[in-house]
């Protein structure tokens, strides 16, 4: 990456620290589905004399002067936005994608209204914290219910939904998922929330990189507001960003700012303007597409080898398998997998019996593979490995054999944002 001179000299510790964390990040396979790589451009844009800068307000509309370039760089990236996702209305300035939720949620719902219930996906079956789960801020300033997903499929029981729609008539409805491995039928939310009488919000945070590429079905056509972190499949910086129809523009300004945050962080707004302008080519297509093509490919590999999917399989980025049929359980297999090279999280799976400290599950991701060029034929590589590394959790020599496999297999594809020299090998 990029030479860190002076940061060399102010802070040489800090340095080491961020040298070791760019040859682990270059040599071992990165599979949680909400990471992913930054290209050059969006970590140059992001490192620049932006940050400097405080900008209270919206564009052309600001509380601080010297505002001329930054208004430009903010337009530049609310109109790629609109643009790229076909929105009547796009906010770049939350900074990440849990308060663009609770910014939605606010905006929505009036002050004093007499309706403030929201219905979301419960986290024990792939949902969201901000979706309203019991300890996330939003099931405290709103009254929030879960729905879950059919007991036997793990599938979204849309009937089911609807009819607790009906009961519970929420002002606003919530569909997205963190964890959640199949097609999402956003015209099925929205007819449910038109007859309960409630706004749909789309949470699109893990599969915005698949709706721009065309890999997933838009929710923009169907919810009033949709929200999205920047830095997942979209491959932007870490930063949020907030689409919704023309008629709750105005509300859900005002709750981002002033009523949520401050300045926006114009750095993050570069970079996000950058990520849009790359998901807008032919080859961001590409890429979103065979993200799916790589997950069933390795879903398909991890049935073969014993594991459990949730649902069955995957339709996008990311696959939820239950390590427990290796006779492990989601901590200790993700442990594993990661002193044999192969990043992973422990993850609650759809009606657990564990505790969600210690799960059954484990939750990995293509994304940012994908963006490394693996394809379908180590995909088959990668399952086994995680297979291998599961069974052999208590060898070390079966660890390290996987752990040299991997860093071999990643050497060859080295990821975006890194230039030669790479990284020594840790």
């Amino acid at each position: 990456m990029n030479p860190l001179n002076a940061l060399a000299a102010t802070d040489p510790a800090l340095v080491h620290m961020i040298a070791a964390e760019e040859a682990r990040q270059f040599y071992t396979a990165k599979l949680i589905p909400s990471e992913n790589y930054a290209s050059s451009a969006v970590m140059e844009a992001t490192g620049t004399v932006l940050t400097n800068k405080y900008s209270e307000g919206y564009a052309f509309k600001r509380y601080y002067e010297g505002q001329q370039f930054i208004d430009q760089i903010e337009s530049l990236a609310i109109d790629r936005a609109k643009a790229l996702f076909g929105a009547d209305h796009a906010n770049v300035q939350p900074y990440s994608g849990s308060p663009a939720n609770l910014a939605v949620y606010t905006g929505l719902i009036p002050k004093g209204s007499d309706n403030q219930r929201i219905l979301g996906l419960g986290l024990p079956a792939g949902g969201h914290l901000t979706h309203g789960w019991k300890v996330s801020a939003t099931s405290r300033f709103f009254q929030a219910a879960q729905y879950g997903v059919d007991p036997v499929t793990h599938l979204l029981d849309y009937s089911a939904i609807a009819a607790q729609a009906l009961e519970f008539r929420p002002a606003v409805l919530i569909c997205g998922a963190t964890a959640y491995p199949r097609i999402i039928d956003f015209a099925k939310f929205a007819e449910i929330a038109h007859a309960c009488g409630a706004l749909l919000v789309a949470d699109m945070a893990h599969i915005a990189g698949l709706v721009a590429g065309g890999a997933h079905p838009s929710p923009v056509p169907h919810a009033d507001a949709v929200t999205t972190t920047t830095h997942k499949t979209l491959r932007g910086p870490r930063g949020g960003m907030i689409l919704c129809k023309s008629q709750h523009a105005a509300a859900i300004d005002r709750a981002v700012f002033p009523g949520l945050q401050g300045g926006p962080h114009n750095h993050t707004t570069a970079g996000i303007a950058v990520a849009l302008k790359e998901a807008a080519t032919p080859e961001f297509r590409a890429y979103a597409h065979q993200i799916v093509a790589n997950s069933r490919a390795l879903a398909a590999t991890l049935q073969s080898e014993g594991l459990p999917l949730a649902t069955g399989g995957s339709d996008n980025h990311l696959i939820l398998f239950d390590a427990t049929a290796l006779n492990a359980t989601g901590k200790q297999a993700a442990q594993a997998m990661d002193l044999a090279g192969l990043e992973a999280n422990f993850n609650s799976i759809p009606f657990d019996t564990r505790s969600p400290f210690d799960p059954s599950g484990v939750r990995i991701g293509t994304p940012s593979l994908t963006s490394r060029g693996l394809k379908e034929a180590e995909m088959a590589h990668v399952g086994k490995w995680i297979a291998q590394a599961i069974r052999g959790r208590e060898d070390a020599a079966v660890l390290a054999r996987v752990r040299g496999e991997v860093f071999d297999l990643m050497a060859q594809f080295p990821p975006p944002g890194f230039e030669q020299p790479y990284p020594a090998r840790p």
